[in-house]
């Protein structure tokens, strides 16, 4: 576990590094403007060329080692900038950042001979690759992406979202501290101090720029897709769990409370609507509370949705200013005291809190009469992102059944959320997930292109 006490003593002077705006020049590969940037870049870009794979390997060591190292100023560095989240869960991103993000052991070649000959199939670089990151994992996504693109032989240019601008700069200039002390070329990835809308369709646009990745919202997804080049979009996601009879309900209680509340429930993977069977949902319910959970009932619920959600054209939306928030803050605003970490609420399957993408620590759920309704009503509040998908049960049937027809690129049985991404479950981490465009649990070979090279009556000795 994190040491509290010893964060809040290092988050007043951490909070003073930050604030003001960094000066610029302060930070190595963030400039004053994305002209300036894109050309560091694509020098940086040629230089990297005359590198082997080995040196790339270098860097990506000891890009882990930095990460590692200041997991915790960004950690508090991201909560006090955006408000979002909380410190003891975002070190832990970083640190599964570091430790499960791969490197260029992701990247292997493919071989076919025969009568004439052999058929060489390597991946290689793209070149300069676009990425535009998000506010809610803004320096764990700079850092990852930095480290499965340069793995696999690019550079790279970030427009980070504007409201996470200082941690995700501090993460670009980490990157290239690192790659300077491995050897490697300086301004290997780049930014701007002041990201805007209008940065973002200059590097959009730039012929420098030949691959475009976005972590975020369905918006910015359809900017990239609409741009004529290749993109990797990961999108939105509302990702259900099922709880049925045949689960291990004190297990699966437990696993949905800490998957549900991991930062403040800012990762897209978390557990945002349950449906449990109504045979054991109270049973549920109350072993969540055991749990670091809150049940809300009555009109507070109404409260609740009053506060956290708002009306735009009859359809309801959250309010953007309580995203990410402790959970405790909410029960505040209602006049409840408590440090719950989650707060719950039964409510019916049209509600808001199923149907909507909170990112807040609140479960809504839904009693269902059967493992048919609950897989039914929870394909429908998925939204066919076929993004993130949930359930805890011990009947192989529901499990692959719910697992076909919901269709998502990540879906976890028996496990808290996060174990999709390597947290406590096998498998990489990213924090680029691309439903979207199909590329799903994005690494180093996602950012590469196939290279055919043919010899024709050579080194075919069989």
């Amino acid at each position: 576990m994190v040491d509290e006490k010893y964060i809040s003593e290092i988050v007043e002077s951490v909070i003073k590094s930050i604030k003001p705006e960094l000066p610029e020049k302060q930070l190595k590969g963030v400039f004053p403007t994305m002209t300036e940037a894109l050309e560091a870049v694509q020098k940086a870009y040629k230089e990297l060329k005359g590198y082997t794979v080995e040196q790339r390997e270098k860097m990506i060591q000891k890009i882990r080692e930095l990460t590692l190292k200041e997991a915790e100023t960004m950690a508090i560095m991201g909560v006090e900038e955006t408000g979002m989240g909380n410190v003891p869960h975002k070190i832990i991103k970083h640190q599964l950042v570091a430790n499960k993000t791969p490197g260029t052991e992701d990247l292997s070649a493919k071989v076919m001979t025969g009568d004439c000959g052999m058929t060489l199939v390597e991946m290689g670089p793209y070149g300069v690759i676009g990425s535009i990151t998000p506010s809610t994992n803004p320096s764990e996504t700079v850092i990852c992406n930095s480290m499965g693109m340069i793995a696999a032989g690019n550079a790279v240019v970030f427009n980070p979202h504007p409201n996470a601008k200082n941690v995700a700069n501090y993460a670009v200039d980490l990157v290239n501290r690192a790659v300077l002390e491995a050897g490697g070329p300086e301004n290997l990835v780049v930014s701007v101090y002041k990201p805007t809308m209008k940065t973002s369709d200059e590097m959009v646009k730039s012929p420098i720029v030949k691959l475009l990745v976005a972590t975020g919202g369905p918006g910015v997804v359809k900017m990239l897709l609409s741009s004529g080049k290749k993109a990797i979009g990961a999108g939105a996601g509302n990702p259900p769990v099922i709880v049925d009879e045949t689960a291990d309900i004190a297990k699966a209680a437990k696993d949905i409370v800490d998957g549900s509340s991991f930062d403040n429930n800012l990762p897209c993977i978390a557990e945002k609507e349950c449906f449990a069977v109504k045979s054991i949902a109270d049973e549920l319910i109350s072993n969540m509370t055991k749990n670091g959970a809150y049940l809300l009932k009555g009109q507070d619920v109404e409260r609740l949705k009053n506060i956290c959600l708002v009306q735009k054209d009859g359809k309801y939306d959250i309010n953007k200013k309580w995203v990410g928030k402790d959970a405790k803050l909410f029960l505040k605003e209602l006049g409840i005291n408590s440090d719950a970490k989650l707060i719950i609420c039964e409510v019916d399957n049209s509600h808001p809190f199923i149907q909507v993408e909170m990112m807040m620590p609140i479960l809504g759920i839904v009693r269902v009469n059967n493992i048919d309704e609950a897989i039914d009503l929870a394909v429908k509040a998925e939204h066919g992102n076929r993004h993130s998908a949930h359930i805890h049960s011990k009947n192989v049937d529901n499990l692959t059944r719910f697992a076909r027809e919901v269709e998502t690129t990540i879906f976890v049985k028996n496990a808290p959320s996060y174990a999709g991404i390597g947290a406590g479950g096998e498998g990489y981490t990213t924090f680029t997930i691309a439903g979207p465009t199909g590329e799903g649990l994005t690494a180093a070979h996602s950012f590469t292109r196939q290279r055919r090279c043919v010899l024709v009556d050579g080194f075919h000795i069989v």
